[in-house]
């Protein structure tokens, strides 16, 4: 037995509800780090950079698992659905920290923000792309649009990749290597899709 084999007969045996269960607890650690002084001098700052970053990372992993099965034949598919959802709760609760309590709720300066400012314009694009996806990541949702049209609205990931990679890279102000990366991978992660898939050869 390969490890491939290996990894999906342990993946077939986990059910995928604990990622909920984990996907809420953290940021419920996190506030409460904030409220008890744990996340140092502008808390608030850091809760915005933290949820931001946690639902970029769960985006990109969202990518590898169709590559991993294609290429690898590592079959993690049954989480794939948890993993978008929680990535969507990390990317609202982002945006709404910033929103609540980084500009106390003040509608006006948030718009002109987000119109005048573009790394806040790709930010809040790639939310408006994720919205759809969570909304339709249900089998009723499948069942309704049909298989076709829901994998084709469920595109409109790597315009939420993307959006969120370039978010974080205009954010930061000195450029380090780390925005850079997660910009590599989904651009990389888009591109290995773009492969053609072998014809299987007649017997």
């Amino acid at each position: 037995m390969n490890i491939a084999e290996r990894i999906n007969g342990a993946a077939r045996r986990l059910p995928a509800w604990p990622i909920y269960i984990v996907g809420v607890a953290l940021p419920g650690w996190l506030f409460w780090r904030a409220a008890t002084g744990g996340l140092g001098v502008d808390p608030i700052e850091a809760m915005e950079k933290t949820l931001g970053l946690w639902g970029l990372q769960l985006i990109v992993a969202g990518l590898c698992v169709t590559p991993l099965r294609r290429f690898a034949g590592v079959n993690l598919i049954k989480f794939r659905r948890a993993i978008g959802l929680v990535a969507f709760l990390y990317i609202v609760l982002h945006f709404l920290t910033w929103l609540l309590l980084d500009l106390g709720l003040r509608w006006e300066q948030a718009v002109g923000d987000i119109i005048k400012r573009p790394y806040i314009t790709m930010g809040m694009l790639g939310l408006l792309a994720m919205i759809p996806l969570a909304l339709t990541s249900n089998n009723r949702s499948v069942r309704k649009l049909g298989a076709a049209r829901w994998q084709k609205l469920h595109k409109l990931v790597y315009l939420a990749a993307v959006a969120g990679a370039v978010h974080f890279l205009w954010l930061v102000k000195a450029w380090p290597v780390e925005p850079f990366v997660y910009l590599g991978a989904v651009l990389a992660l888009l591109a290995v899709r773009m492969i053609p898939k072998r014809r299987r050869l007649a017997a």
